[in-house]
């Protein structure tokens, strides 16, 4: 997903480019987890207070819609934050994938697309009054950080380490 040169020409292209890169990356391996567990593993959780892989999915799915779909791609979406931490499930798994799949190309195809003179125009986001810049920056920060909440109820639930970064291992 880079530029057709392959190179940034501004620091606010190469924001937009590294965002998009970033998104690729972390998709495939939740898609990876999600794929590898039981079904009934993407709606345990440890306690009542905890999120299961459903609901977080569900959750970067209204995140990314809400912050930059709607938003920046002003289309309309009435999010309900509280149902995608209520869900109980079991929604099937090719339906979980499917939605992420959906929303991340459409976050990707409206960031390839976005002109990066924009950036710093501002707009108004559940309680915020954010940039382009900072919404991004937001998503790409908030879908790791529960990518990182995926992983490790994947490993809990499994007991295998998915392997991201077995190609660097020097043994």
């Amino acid at each position: 997903m880079q530029t057709t040169s392959g190179k940034s020409t501004t620091e606010a292209q190469e924001f937009i480019e590294a965002s998009r890169l970033f998104l690729s990356d972390f998709l495939p391996k939740l898609k990876q987890c999600v794929e590898e567990m039981r079904e009934e593993d993407l709606w345990w959780r440890p306690n009542e207070l905890s999120n299961s892989v459903g609901n977080l999915i569900l959750h970067l799915c209204g995140n990314m819609k809400q912050w930059i779909l709607t938003s920046m791609g002003e289309r309309r979406y009435e999010r309900d934050r509280d149902a995608e931490f209520s869900e109980r499930g079991p929604l099937p798994k090719a339906q979980l994938l499917a939605t992420i799949d959906r929303t991340v190309f459409e976050v990707d195809k409206l960031l390839a697309h976005l002109p990066a003179s924009t950036l710093l125009e501002r707009f108004p986001v559940q309680v915020y009054n954010t940039s382009r810049l900072q919404a991004i920056y937001h998503v790409v920060e908030h879908f790791s950080y529960h990518l990182g909440q995926i992983l490790y109820i994947y490993k809990l639930r499994t007991g295998k380490d998915p392997g991201f970064y077995g190609h660097l291992s020097s043994r």
